[in-house]
Formats: C-alpha cells, structure tokens, sequence
C-alpha cells in the first residue's frame, strides 16, 4: 500500500471544519487590522531564500526541499516572508503609501525530524508590514496576533518579547556573546560549536540541556542595545501595557532567521509539548534591501496552524463539529429517487444542505443514516406520496410530523 510520505499529514473532512474555523477567525481578524491577502508560489528560487532568510541558520543549511529545474536551482518555500518581500520588490509595491499590510495562509516545507507540532509541510498563518520603523507597527502587529489567539479561546498561551539589536548594536552584543562561549566551547553540542563563529545568537536558543544551561550565564541582549533600540524597546512595552496585552520581558527569545533585528516575540503554550511556539515574530528591517529593494522596515509574524489546534484541543475549545445537514430523504423507488434528487437540488440552490439516499439503502438502513449524519428533518418519498404530491416532514429532534407540498415546501 502507498502511505503518505513521513512528515506530511492528511486532514479529513471530520477535521476540516476545525481547521476552517481557525482560518476562518484568522482572515477576518487580519482584514479588522487592514491587512490584505497574499498569495505567493509554493516553489521560488534557492537564492531568495539563502539570501532572505540566511546561509548560516539550519532552515538554509539542512531543512529546504531543493531540486533543478531548467539548470535552475528551486526550493519549496520554507516561510512566507522571503517571498512576500520579494513580491512587492518585483511588483513595484515599495513606492505604495505606507505601511503595506499582508497576510497569507499556507504551506510550507522543512526536512526535519517530525514531532507533535512539527511536520516537513506545515500550514502556516503569517502576516507582514512593511514600511514604518515605530514601535507603534510592532505593536499593532503584536495586538493582531494575540486578537487571534484570543477570539480562539486559548488563554494558557503567554507573550514573551525581546530586542535583539540593530546593525549599529548587534556586533558588540556579537563579540560579548563570542567572549562568553569560547570559554565553553568542550560543554557545548555540535550545532553550538559551529554556531559560535557564524551567528552566535542562535546559541541563546539551543535546546541542548547543557547549552540552555551555559545559556543561562550569557550576557543579555538587552544590555548592549544602543539608544534608539532601548528607546524603541521601552516605547514597544509601554504601548502593551495602554492596550492591556500582557507579556514577559525573556532575552532567550531570539528567533531561528538572520533577517531579524530589534523587537522579537513568541506566544508559547502550556501543555502541548516541546514544540510549543504558536507564534513567532518580529521586526526585519534589512530584509527588503537585501533582496534588491530600498530600505524598508518590516515587521511580521508566522503562527503555526497545527500548533493551535494542539493549543486548542489542550484548552478544550475544539468542538468545531462538521456542517449537518437540514434535510434527509428517503426514497422508495426509482420514481423516487428521481424525486428526491429533485427537492435535493431545489434546496441546494437555494443555499441549504440536503442529502437524499443515493446507494439504494433499505427504508430501515436510510433512517439509521440520517441519524448518524444529524439530518435536522427526514421525508420519506414512495409511490404515493409522488401520486399525492405530499409527504410527512419529520423533526428528528422531537418526532414532530406535518404535512408539505413536495414541489413547494421549504425549510428555515
């Protein structure tokens, strides 16, 4: 038998009206904000991604789905903001007024070891603004996310937010974090080791016990941020704290790409596992420019579908149930059924779900059906009630009977 390649997952119809809901919440929340959907293509080329998101982090090194097409080298997108970026690079957006809000829903691929919250493709709701460097965007951003989160239902979920620097601060954070670990290097894992000289931050996130607990001892992001970062940072909680969105202030939290500078955060669940990062996002500045385009700040976030539905299934808050329908038919006959197919599409078009017996089920068998698909009425349709031109439209829900039209009566 052929089985689904491992990392990848099937959701099925009894799944789908969850999945819909939360995307459902997700659009409508992102379009209250003003941001406008995105799409972009699920291949680009290699170089946009080893330039957007960085040849040092793992994503580049060791997860894309690369393959040459047309002596071309083409990686299945592993995020949404290197392309974003480079859409509104080629479509001439960056001269737009500001700010530019987006929002995408998609799938992405990554090579990685599979885990609860984890898979190779991902679905993933992201949101992107570019072209307003005030904390005021980031905080916008931020309110956006935690929206979602809240009309969801989840409150196990936290805020936790940092600054990691700009360009003029970030290298004497650089070499303080460099004197720290070289003094360390026999403790800690590979991935660490080789880290140290190419991007150092990501040892603040290693996942290693004993790198976490090296970690522990490192110098602080935000004791290094020069002036306007420390300004931007401080005005950043401020503006939470007037909108009544709770957070905590957590240097470990520095994100996996190299285009992000200054203000970072992560929403994290409780009780869903290690992967429990709903949400991340942050602040990208140098993006758009190094892709080609103008200096143009950016801010965005990437927050995991299957990890709110963990999220969600922890709280208790998933019983989305799929859509029943109004009406069940059943026929007896070939007569029938041809008439039970046309009060089917009568109601159909008329923008109801209806369902009628199309596998020549006994009277006995289409009755248990309608129960088990939750039909709110039932009609039973033989050669007499065609003759008459009425049937007995059953409640399901309390045995009520009454009498209809067959070729006129309608349901609410």
């Amino acid at each position: 038998m052929i089985q689904k390649i491992k990392g990848t997952m099937d959701i099925l119809p009894d799944e789908t009206p969850l999945f819909r809901y939360i995307e459902g919440i997700m659009r409508e929340e992102a379009e209250k904000y003003g941001f406008g959907e995105i799409r972009t293509p699920t291949f680009e080329s290699t170089e946009l991604f080893v330039r957007g998101v960085g040849d040092t982090t793992d994503v580049v090194q060791k997860e894309m789905y690369t393959f040459t097409d047309d002596d071309k080298s083409i990686s299945l997108r592993p995020e949404g903001t290197a392309s974003v970026a480079r859409a509104i690079i080629e479509n001439g957006r960056c001269s737009d007024p500001m700010p530019l809000k987006f929002y995408y829903i998609i799938n992405c691929f990554r090579h990685e070891k599979p885990q609860a919250g984890r898979s190779r493709e991902f679905f993933q709701f992201g949101t992107e603004m570019f072209g307003s460097e005030s904390p005021a965007a980031d905080a916008t951003v931020i309110a956006l996310a935690s929206s979602v989160i809240r009309r969801l239902g989840l409150k196990n979920i936290k805020l936790h937010i940092n600054s990691i620097g700009c360009k003029e601060c970030r290298p004497a954070y650089r070499d303080a974090l460099v004197s720290y670990f070289s003094g360390k290097t026999e403790k800690l894992c590979d991935n660490c080791k080789s880290r140290l000289d190419k991007n150092p931050l990501r040892l603040l996130d290693c996942k290693e016990p004993d790198c976490k607990e090296i970690a522990k001892g490192a110098p602080r992001t935000t004791e290094k941020l020069c002036e306007k970062c420390e300004g931007n940072f401080d005005m950043l909680k401020r503006s939470l704290d007037a909108m009544g969105i709770e957070y905590v202030v957590d240097t470990s939290i520095v994100r996996g790409l190299d285009y992000y500078t200054g203000a970072v955060f992560e929403f994290i669940a409780e009780g869903i596992g290690a992967q429990s990062t709903v949400c991340g996002g942050g602040r990208y500045d140098g993006l758009v420019s190094s892709l080609g385009g103008p200096e143009l700040p950016g801010i965005g976030f990437g927050m995991g579908l299957t990890r709110i539905v963990l999220a969600m299934r922890e709280a208790g808050v998933a019983d989305i149930l799929p859509k029943t329908p109004v009406l069940y038919i059943a026929a007896l006959g070939e007569a029938a059924q041809v008439k039970a197919l046309a009060i089917t599409e009568r109601l159909r078009r008329e923008g109801k779900y209806a369902e009628c017996d199309i596998v020549k089920r006994s009277l006995k068998a289409q009755m248990k059906y309608a129960n088990k698909i939750g039909a709110a009425y039932t009609l039973i349709i033989g050669d007499s009630e065609i003759e008459a031109g009425k049937a007995q439209l059953r409640n399901m829900q309390d045995g009520t009977q009454v009498e209809v039209d067959l070729d006129s009566f309608n349901i609410d």
